[in-house]
């Protein structure tokens, strides 16, 4: 069991029910984490001062939190164009999931849905059962 942890208007909130955090079964925090849960300067790149803090302490680069997909949407213009490399970054960020047996398949596909707003839909198939996630957010790059 996870806490829940949803998308809101202004990034992501804690599902919290009579005054006690609310849990989860499912893989949404998960996915929801491995997107948006790093730091926006981080690029990933080794070594980075711009890390996500729980990075520091994890050796395992398998279960430190890059989160491509926020930081792509921090630094690359909102066209179409780049909604390929949206896709990609978001499938690498959920990768994790089909490495450790957690999901048998994923699916990632982006659109924009208005002016500097994108909405990626994942499908996760995992023990015979499909769960979809649709996440919009804003696209903080200028075009």
């Amino acid at each position: 069991m996870d806490v829940l942890i949803f998308q809101t208007n202004d990034n992501g909130e804690m599902g919290i029910e009579d005054g006690l955090v609310t849990l989860s079964p499912g893989l949404g925090t998960s996915a929801y984490l491995s997107l948006f849960g790093g730091n926006w300067k981080d690029d990933g790149s080794q070594n980075n001062r711009q890390t996500w803090w729980g990075n520091l302490d994890e050796s395992d680069p398998a279960k430190q939190y890059r989160s491509e997909t926020q930081y792509l949407l921090g630094t690359i213009p909102a066209t179409t164009g780049n909604l390929k490399r949206i896709e990609d970054a978001a499938s690498r960020d959920l990768q994790w999931l089909l490495d450790e047996n957690a999901a048998s398949s994923v699916t990632v596909s982006a659109s924009l849905i208005g002016l500097n707003r994108v909405k990626i839909a994942i499908v996760i198939r995992a023990e015979g059962d499909e769960v979809e996630f649709n996440y919009t957010e804003n696209w903080r790059a200028s075009s």
